[in-house]
């Protein structure tokens, strides 16, 4: 249960970013350094984080063994989430954005079989093959049906290029997000712990990010001290206290597909957090009664996501070479 309380924590700091995203658009900022400025942002705070933990030098020991595993999988996992994901603001309202990021409780369930689980045998430990967890994938189709009813009769209203815009890009970082957080998960091997994979994985995207950060003084200029400050809030909020706390979630149930993706639906909470957060601080207008009822759907899905994925039983699949630690 504590993983789970951890994701619904992690999800209500993740829907800062749809809500300051969508306000720093509105007031004319690029997303260029919506997105840029989170994780420049981040570093600092996480420097510190680790370092109180004196666990700074066994996290630069890590990442020199493996460096061009933690440059590719942080660009995953970060820079393909949060690039798309900012992008995705300057063409639909937040609610849209963090409905259709609900797609990535799909999405990890669907990248299972990229991945290996540990099982014990008489013979000892073997690695196999996960496999999809199919009645946990229904409870997410749950889930995602509850996000579609509560957003339908809004996204009727805009236009096919504010629908494509809004949404390819978050599919693209559906998929990112969980993809570069289990192979980074899978690359170190207990060797970390959470904030120090955090930290990690936020120094080895910074290239991408200056190099953004470049393109973006080269094509709209430097950020208004409204964006900095927003983008500073983002990166508390949502750069450090939910990432790490979603992190920690995932590295408590590493190595089991189902409860992984289990933690993975609680970010559909995201949802409910979004269209709380606009009507109070952006004064958008209060949900409707089918909205209300996908919001129950998303609930439901999500108790009934945390139940089956405690009693899926797993497949036996053939085995695979296996090194012994």
């Amino acid at each position: 249960m504590r993983p789970i309380i951890l994701g619904i924590f992690a999800a209500f700091f993740f829907a800062f970013t749809f809500i300051l995203n969508r306000s720093m658009e509105l007031s004319g900022g690029s997303w260029i350094w919506s997105a840029s400025l989170r994780y420049l942002f981040m570093v600092p705070f996480l420097f510190i984080l680790v370092m109180c933990r004196r666990n700074v030098k066994p996290l630069f020991l890590e990442m020199k063994r493996k460096p061009g595993t933690w440059l590719l999988w942080s660009f995953v996992g970060f820079g393909l989430f949060y690039a798309p994901l900012s992008f995705a603001a300057a063409y639909g309202p937040g609610w849209l954005v963090a409905g259709t990021w609900q797609i990535t409780i799909i999405s990890g369930s669907l990248l299972a079989p990229l991945f290996f689980e540990t099982r014990q045998t008489k013979s000892g430990p073997i690695k196999v093959r996960s496999k999809i967890p199919i009645v946990g994938l229904m409870m997410s189709i749950l889930i995602l049906i509850g996000v579609g009813v509560m957003q339908i009769e809004h996204a009727s209203n805009l236009s096919a290029r504010a629908v494509m815009w809004g949404v390819l890009p978050v599919i693209i970082a559906s998929f990112a997000y969980p993809l570069g957080n289990r192979k980074m998960m899978e690359a170190c091997e207990n060797r970390l712990d959470a904030y120090q994979r955090v930290l990690g994985m936020t120094l080895a995207s910074l290239p991408f990010w200056l190099l953004l950060s470049a393109y973006g003084v080269a094509t709209v200029g430097l950020p208004s001290m409204g964006q900095t400050v927003q983008s500073l809030l983002v990166a508390v909020c949502s750069g450090v206290f939910a990432t790490v706390l979603f992190f920690k979630a995932t590295d408590l149930v590493k190595g089991n597909m189902p409860k992984l993706a289990a933690v993975e639906a609680t970010q559909s909470f995201e949802v409910l957090f979004a269209v709380s957060g606009e009507c109070f601080i952006l004064s958008a207008p209060l949900p409707s009664y089918l909205s209300w009822l996908g919001m129950l759907l998303v609930i439901i899905g999500m108790i009934a996501h945390s139940y089956v994925s405690q009693r899926e039983v797993p497949i036996k699949l053939p085995l695979i070479k296996y090194k012994s630690a």
